[in-house]
């Protein structure tokens, strides 16, 4: 009896996150959903998926990648539960041996002006869009975009389908390597550490510095730490003369 009463408030104090993550261990990512449409007849079978969704920094990136149904990449998962050192070497892997892949982004701008979901969607449009060659049929990571191609919304796609792990894993790497670089601009966030998520060392970083413009203005604890940035105020002169320019070019 105790024991159970045990177990139940330890799983009462187990976050969404933590809960999600224990969820996509117990998942295997196997070539069932490729099987599937190779079978239906399709021949370039492309996972599409993204990730920075829930980032207050930067871009939302997506990829697609067309896998070879003659070779098999071994260890494909859902990125998430990969170290960094296992992501960068299977991402070299599937570059090296997919029939295509593509990445894209969109930025924080964007972002904010039609939404993350739209702009997810738009940067997985987009990257299907570069592939070559064409996918004649997409596997997509928990929902459907502007696209006239078959396509299949898979729910935790990215520990469900190889296809879609792929995609995640190089989607990932780039917007992982994205933010080391925009920590050496602005070292105070610690982004190389959190990539831009609402850690800790970021929200106090917000409320001490303020937000970069960078950052996604359209998110909660983004908007919420409006602290002045004299620092980049150049930035906005030098939107402000571009906007100008503009004008009287018009």
């Amino acid at each position: 009896m105790a024991s159970s009463i045990l177990k139940s408030r330890r799983a009462r104090k187990l976050s969404a996150s933590a809960a999600k993550l224990r969820l996509l261990k117990k998942l295997r990512c196997t070539l069932r959903y490729e099987k599937k449409a190779w079978s239906a007849g399709a021949h370039l079978v492309a996972g599409v998926d993204e990730v920075g969704r829930g980032s207050l920094f930067g871009c939302v990136v997506a990829a697609a990648v067309i896998l070879d149904p003659a070779y098999r990449v071994r260890g494909l998962r859902d990125s998430k539960l990969l170290l960094p050192e296992r992501r960068e070497a299977l991402a070299e892997r599937i570059r090296e041996h997919a029939m295509g892949w593509a990445i894209a982004a969109v930025d924080a701008a964007r972002i904010d002006q039609i939404n993350i979901y739209h702009a997810s969607r738009a940067a997985m449009r987009e990257a299907v869009m570069r592939l070559a060659p064409a996918a004649d049929h997409l596997l997509v990571d928990a929902m459907r975009i502007d696209c006239e191609l078959p396509q299949n919304a898979i729910i935790h796609g990215d520990a469900l389908s190889a296809s879609i792990a792929a995609a995640s894993i190089l989607a990932k790497v780039e917007r992982d390597r994205m933010m080391r670089e925009w920590d050496a601009v602005f070292p105070a966030y610690g982004l190389a550490s959190h990539k831009g998520y609402s850690t800790p060392k970021h929200l106090a970083a917000l409320r001490e510095f303020g937000p970069t413009p960078m950052h996604r203005q359209s998110f909660a604890p983004v908007w919420q730490n409006p602290v002045p940035q004299e620092a980049f105020a150049f930035m906005a002169e030098d939107a402000e003369e571009e906007m100008a320019a503009e004008d009287l070019a018009g």
